[in-house]
């Protein structure tokens, strides 16, 4: 019985029935207002009838004729049904049933409400005293206790309305409690399923679209978002064993030959050298992770400022200019305008030379590769980077921004696969998205950013550190 009150279902069904009893209370005080002035008020109306109606007989018969006549209604009338007394000027009784004029009753015309001895017991008397010519006077009265049974009905009433309503709230208390731990069971075994590490349990939700299915799809939601990052956390220690095992293996080798060969010191150096290059190897793999887990996180929002993205891509394009004309490629820019946005310039240029790099990669000599700029009267911005190499094919495109993912054609290339999953964080970090398409033949790499409150802005220079992106590029598709 204790948990029943304790519990949440009952603690609402109380305060339910508490307004209930309130909201009552506050109809029935009105009423109980309105029933007793409207009491009073049809009492006195036959009090005053009363007294005209004797008041017309003296007029009719006189004083002795009154007299008569009221003696006559008191000997009809039932005991204490009506108090009536005439009196003289003197005020001497002359007819009725009290035995004389009371000494509590003021002696001037009018209605009054006053208590009063009656058969010896305390009464509350309504009554109506009538000035008559001559100096006559005349009392009509009643016990306002007379209408007290209609008065008991009423509270009756109020009690049986406070009965039921308590009675109710105990059984909606029960029967809602019920409900809400049918529901709670349901969510307390989804959930052990869970801890249990049955990511793929779910909360039951029913079609009624309450208050709880809406919880419960919002708990769904979450737990799909929780299944998918334990999924993808998985997958990425599994592909940092495996495409770490590689450059540490290589460097325990080369460190074991050296050591067992003991070579001379040019030999060594050079051995030296290429372990150094294995370790920077790794160090940019976990410098790519660790930024990637700072934009998922969302950190690098308070270094928004306001950024031309066309002089980053003008930027990005002179930076890679050289090695394109080593490597025998087409670099072009298209002619952008002024494209402006509110985005984290550093970690923006960034993203395009990703992009940038990544084609040159794979670009064989003599291809061609060109970056544009869409900036259109919409609130977002998109960066292009076109190639006619070999491209992604269709059934890898979907996995190609997976971490650490390599499609078989990348094998034999530089990289340990997380630029495009960078450049997609990137993406989502200003609010937008990388769109990958076939471009006959080629890739088309499509990156959108939302312009931000820039657009509606003054135009600022480029920060002077904007060019030191260009010099921070570590990681590479």
């Amino acid at each position: 019985m204790a948990r029943i009150i304790r519990s949440s279902a009952a603690t609402v069904a109380i305060g339910y029935v508490l307004l209930a009893l309130i909201a009552l209370v506050l109809f029935a005080a009105p009423l109980r207002y309105a029933w007793q002035a409207t009491i009073d008020d049809f009492r006195f109306e036959l009090l005053q009838e009363d007294s005209q109606r004797l008041a017309h007989v003296f007029e009719l018969r006189g004083p002795a004729g009154l007299a008569s006549f009221i003696d006559e209604r008191v000997a009809m009338q039932i005991a204490g049904e009506r108090m009536l007394l005439f009196t003289d000027a003197r005020g001497r009784r002359l007819s009725g049933n009290l035995p004389a004029w009371p000494g509590s009753i003021p002696t001037g015309a009018g209605s009054y409400t006053l208590p009063f001895i009656l058969d010896g017991r305390p009464k509350k008397v309504a009554m109506v005293l009538t000035a008559l010519p001559g100096g006559y006077r005349l009392l009509v009265g009643r016990d306002v206790d007379r209408f007290a049974p209609i008065e008991r009905r009423f509270w009756y009433g109020l009690a049986a309305a406070v009965a039921v309503l308590s009675v109710a709230g105990l059984i909606g208390a029960l029967l809602i409690r019920s409900a809400l731990l049918a529901r709670i069971h349901s969510t307390q075994q989804t959930v052990a399923a869970i801890m249990r590490g049955d990511l793929s349990h779910r909360l039951k939700v029913r079609s009624s679209g309450d208050e709880l299915d809406t919880l419960a799809q919002t708990i769904n939601r979450l737990l799909e978002q929780v299944e998918q990052l334990v999924h993808g956390i998985a997958n990425v220690s599994n592909s940092i064993a495996h495409d770490l095992r590689t450059p540490l293996a290589e460097l325990r080798s080369r460190l074991e030959e050296l050591a067992l060969t003991r070579p001379p010191p040019e030999q060594a150096f050079a051995e030296i050298d290429a372990a150094v290059a294995d370790v920077d190897g790794v160090i940019r793999i976990f410098n790519a992770l660790l930024r990637l887990a700072e934009i998922d996180a969302g950190l690098r929002r308070s270094n928004f400022v306001q950024t031309d993205v066309a002089d980053l891509a003008a930027r990005a394009v002179e930076f890679y200019l050289p090695a394109a004309e080593l490597k025998g490629l087409s670099l072009a820019l298209r002619d952008p305008a002024p494209a402006w946005a509110r985005c984290d310039s550093v970690l923006l240029a960034q993203a395009i030379n990703n992009l940038i790099d990544n084609s040159l990669k794979f670009v064989a000599p003599g291809g061609h590769i060109e970056i544009g700029i869409e900036a259109g009267s919409t609130d977002t911005i998109a960066v292009i980077v076109a190639d006619d190499g070999p491209g992604i094919p269709d059934a890898d495109r979907p996995r190609a921004t997976q971490r650490f993912f390599r499609g078989d054609a990348s094998r034999a290339t530089p990289g340990v696969g997380l630029g495009l999953s960078l450049v997609e964080a990137i993406a989502r970090l200003h609010g937008g998205s990388l769109e990958l398409a076939d471009n006959h033949p080629g890739l088309r790499a499509r990156m959108i950013i939302e312009r931000g409150t820039a657009a509606a802005a003054v135009p600022e220079p480029p920060r002077a550190d904007t060019g030191e992106a260009h010099r921070d590029v570590e990681i590479t598709a």
